[in-house]
């Protein structure tokens, strides 16, 4: 049972139940505080649709993601021009006030003094202080446009990845790691928000500060500038070209790594109950520092390159400067540079070579902010293998008529589960499924709820190939319950109205009266507004399977599916859900797959499937009589029963 960290828990927890069900009594104030400040966001706008539109199919990129709010992009650009150009304001503004001083000093070595020199050092510094604070100004609005930026474009990256993975169909959640899924939407768009948020400002501030003061520097003096900037520039070009080829594939391997890391750890946590029972923690400590130690070869290799770029490139602004001096003192000495263009010069010049740093640093930034681009468009570019059809027309409101016509069907294709199965179901007919573990039940159950295609052949329902109607009025009329039911975080409430956002309250009771789950109800703290634990574990495998089939039948399906809904129960529960069914399959279509033969006794008819293929069908009586592999699988079970009654 469930508890809702209140007095009046379970039975077997009077105390008040399991923790953390709800909010603990002494947060609840400082929640309702955070609920009275929170503002009116508005109803929610996302919208769904398995077809992809054209701007969903467009290649992710960073111009794109930017380009989507241009209006920030442009403000964010402006106050980066300025923060540049206000920067380079200090050098030239101290050349002048050292010329000035330089041509005082020389005019009183000639006894000829010179007016107005503390004016226009006292000009400067102001002068000065006015770009320091437009720079200050400047690079504050900057900071919060490109935070705003970020968070819109982090905003709509995860409705985009989060609505194409709910478009995603089951065989890719089949292939696919969890852990690596959940690193495409956390880690891998935590990257791009830093990227966002910083980097590429930063980036674009030191980038356009280099090309202001190369200008500067040609302006104030073409040898001298030409000298010390080809000195450098080639090198350092060179340098950043094997850079950015190396760090490309390093920062690659390093996303690869933390995705197998925390799918690694996501898998050993799902499945720590087994771990317990068969002693695995000292093998899957060894494993996980296994898959931890390439994640780590992997940020070896990117430091080791950054640690042969970064040096580089301060030891090339130290040669720089050197030229610098023993070309600039020269030209100062034969009276072609003042003293003042000089000191410029190398303020300057470090100026220019200390972006060089900054860019090492912003660029390991890009470069895992493009790793990230690169994963995430692997995962967009994955395309449903159970695509809707663009002309798909709306499913009416079905009777349940269902045909299998001649399908064969593989979730390998060289390797076909199901083989030419011609069947039909008759609407509100009653149909079970027998046969062993394998021989492909709980197959053609996927196929009628298109949770994939046949290879080939159709599934049609009343007339209609299922493969040519919309998804969405096609599920909406069918129901499943599966062998394990899946709770969601939320109430029990929320579960049971879990397909219908407008279900009443009268309806949800109405559910649970009919599957004979109101002494369940009536035990919790809260009710149906129990606070439900993660997937239900606070709740027996019967009372789990009692909240899906009231979700069930709060849904009000024409077409019933129940994969092995009882094969996991007790005795008692059984019968609770088989009372419960006889209510829920009344005037339905259902498939049954059955483990028991008691729920296959219920079918108006039985399939018999073996090896892919249909071996009888027929009433459980006919079957019986007619004395084939039913009628084995009958005997057997019988004898069993016996066995175990005596």
């Amino acid at each position: 049972m469930f508890g809702g960290g209140r007095p009046g828990g379970s039975p077997g927890n009077p105390g008040g139940g399991l923790p953390f069900a709800g909010i603990p009594p002494e947060l609840q104030g400082g929640v309702d505080l955070l609920l009275k400040q929170e503002p009116d966001h508005g109803e929610p706008t996302a919208a769904f649709s398995y077809q992809m539109t054209a701007a969903e199919k467009r290649r992710l990129t960073l111009r794109q993601l930017v380009l989507q709010h241009w209006h920030l992009g442009v403000a964010a650009a402006v106050f980066v021009a300025l923060v540049s150009l206000a920067n380079q304001a200090g050098p030239l503004l101290i050349e002048h006030g050292t010329n000035a001083i330089t041509a005082a000093v020389r005019a009183a070595a000639h006894h000829h003094p010179l007016p107005g020199v503390f004016g226009t050092i006292v000009d400067c510094s102001i002068l000065f202080f006015i770009a320091i604070g437009i720079s200050a100004l400047s690079q504050n609005t900057q900071v919060r446009i490109t935070g705003r930026l970020a968070a819109r474009v982090m905003n709509d990256l995860r409705v985009k990845i989060f609505t194409h993975l709910q478009r995603m169909s089951l065989d890719f959640y089949t292939d696919e790691k969890a852990g690596v899924i959940m690193t495409r939407m956390t880690s891998d768009i935590e990257n791009l928000q830093q990227l966002l948020q910083d980097g590429l400002a930063n980036f674009a501030v030191q980038g356009l500060t280099m090309i202001v003061i190369t200008i500067i520097l040609f302006i104030t003096n073409v040898k001298l500038a030409a000298i010390t900037i080809l000195a450098i520039v080639p090198v350092l070009a060179a340098l950043s070209l094997w850079f950015r080829v190396a760090s490309e594939q390093g920062y690659d391997r390093v996303r690869d790594g933390i995705a197998n890391v925390l799918a690694d750890l996501s898998e050993s946590l799902h499945g720590v109950r087994v771990v317990t029972a068969h002693n695995r923690q000292r093998h899957n400590v060894v494993h996980h520092r296994n898959v931890v130690g390439v994640y780590r070869d992997a940020n070896n290799y990117t430091a080791q390159i950054n640690a042969i770029y970064g040096p580089g490139t301060q030891m090339l602004s130290y040669l720089g400067m050197i030229v610098l001096l023993g070309v600039g003192g020269t030209m100062v000495l034969h009276g072609q540079l003042s003293l003042g263009a000089l000191l410029a010069f190398v303020l300057y010049l470090n100026r220019f070579l200390q972006p060089i740093a900054l860019l090492v640093q912003q660029y390991n930034t890009y470069q895992q902010g493009q790793a990230s681009v690169v994963k995430l468009n692997t995962l967009l570019s994955q395309v449903p293998s159970v695509p809707e059809d663009e002309n798909a027309s709306e499913l009416p409101p079905i009777h349940g008529a269902i045909r299998f016509d001649h399908v064969t069907f593989g979730y390998d294709p060289t390797s076909p589960v199901l083989h030419d199965i011609d069947v039909s179901i008759d609407a509100g007919e009653t149909i079970a499924f027998v046969g062993p573990t394998g021989a492909g039940k709980s197959t053609m159950a996927k196929l009628v709820t298109r949770f994939y295609d046949p290879t080939d052949g159709r599934v049609l329902i009343d007339g209609h190939d299922i493969r040519h109607v919309s998804i969405e009025s096609l599920r909406r009329q069918l129901g499943v319950v599966p062998q394990e039911p899946f709770l969601f975080a939320g109430t029990v409430r929320d579960n049971i109205a879990f397909a219908r956002s407008d279900v009443s309250d009268e309806e949800v009771h109405e559910a649970i009266r009919t599957v004979g789950l109101s002494d369940v109800i009536d035990r919790l703290p809260d009710g149906i507004d129990t606070v439900v634990h993660e997937r239900g574990q606070s709740l027996s495998s019967g009372e789990r399977q009692l909240i899906a089939l009231a979700r069930a039948f709060v849904a009000h399906p024409r077409v019933l599916v129940l994969d092995e809904a009882t094969s996991n129960l007790d005795l008692l529960s059984e019968s609770k859900i088989e009372r419960a069914l006889d209510i829920l399959l009344e005037g339905r279509t259902a498939i049954l797959i059955a483990h028991r033969l008691t729920t296959a006794m219920k079918a108006d008819r039985i399939v018999v499937v073996d090896v892919g293929g249909i071996l009888e069908i027929g009433s459980h009586d006919e079957l019986i009589a007619r004395g084939g592999r039913y009628a084995e699988m009958y005997e057997t079970w019988i004898s069993h029963a016996e066995g175990d009654a005596a």
